[in-house]
């Protein structure tokens, strides 16, 4: 019989559309005892309730099989099962995909997409040393070896040859509004690859005022969905990279943030 928080992990998840085995939702429960012993004596998150943090945390980062599921669902028969479409569509995202979370914190949605899709190649980016240090013991404490945690600021970190415009994926939660969150961003982002905003429901809104951000640094808006999850309301802007990111961006570190595009 399964341990009953395993269980509700597996049943929460579920829920918002993502299928795991009692293994990874193991690797999840880990990950939470570890970030709530943490969060005794250093500021990782608000949310410590077991099943608020399920919920907040966990199935929002794992909601990322939208962007995916809704381009694909174009192309792919009307009679075709939920399910079926689903494993077609993690498909698409775990076939040697790299992604770089922007800013991911405690490690949202970067570390639940690792654990979920142990063929992705993850890295967890961060600016603070003390996060990025919770983060590397987390990683090695649960046995990752498609993770990798680095200690930078993204503005520095998109002017390594080794990073810029390396990754097929790039998503951030939480971070900044959409015209700074580009400029940190897309500079990571291969052409023809793509960048996901983890937004609130006043998303598309802050995308509205992005469209000159959008024009310089070289994306284009390839869906917006707006959803509610759980008592949520959330949305997941995916930008197309269609163009190399000119080398003036991102401006030097603190300019994204005081003047956005």
């Amino acid at each position: 019989m399964r341990e009953p928080k395993i269980e509700m992990i597996i049943k929460t998840v579920g829920e918002a559309g993502v299928c795991l085995d009692e293994e990874k939702a193991g690797l999840l429960l880990s990950y939470y005892e570890r970030l709530i012993e943490t969060n005794k004596v250093m500021n990782l998150t608000a949310v410590t309730e077991f099943n608020d943090v399920v919920k907040k945390h966990f199935a929002d980062s794992l909601t990322l099989w939208r962007v995916f599921a809704g381009l694909a669902e174009k192309a792919e028969d009307t009679q075709q099962s939920l399910s079926d479409k689903l494993v077609s569509t993690e498909t698409r995202l775990l076939s040697g995909q790299s992604l770089i979370d922007v800013g991911t914190g405690a490690g949202f949605p970067g570390l639940p997409l690792a654990i979920a899709y142990p063929e992705m190649q993850v890295t967890l980016m961060d600016s603070l040393n003390k996060r990025v240090k919770f983060l590397e013991e987390t990683v090695k404490a649960l046995g990752l070896t498609n993770v990798t945690v680095i200690h930078a600021r993204a503005e520095d970190l998109a002017r390594d040859k080794k990073h810029r415009e390396a990754y097929d994926l790039a998503v951030s939660r939480a971070v900044a509004n959409m015209s700074t969150l580009l400029e940190y961003t897309l500079p990571f982002v291969k052409k023809g690859g793509c960048f996901v905003a983890y937004k609130s429901v006043k998303g598309e809104e802050e995308l509205a005022a992005a469209g000159r951000a959008l024009k310089l640094l070289g994306g284009k808006v390839e869906k917006a969905d707006n959803f509610t999850l759980f008592d949520m309301g959330r949305s997941l802007i995916a930008i197309k990279k269609t163009a190399q990111t000119p080398k003036a961006y991102p401006r030097k570190a603190g300019m994204p943030g005081k003047k956005p595009l």
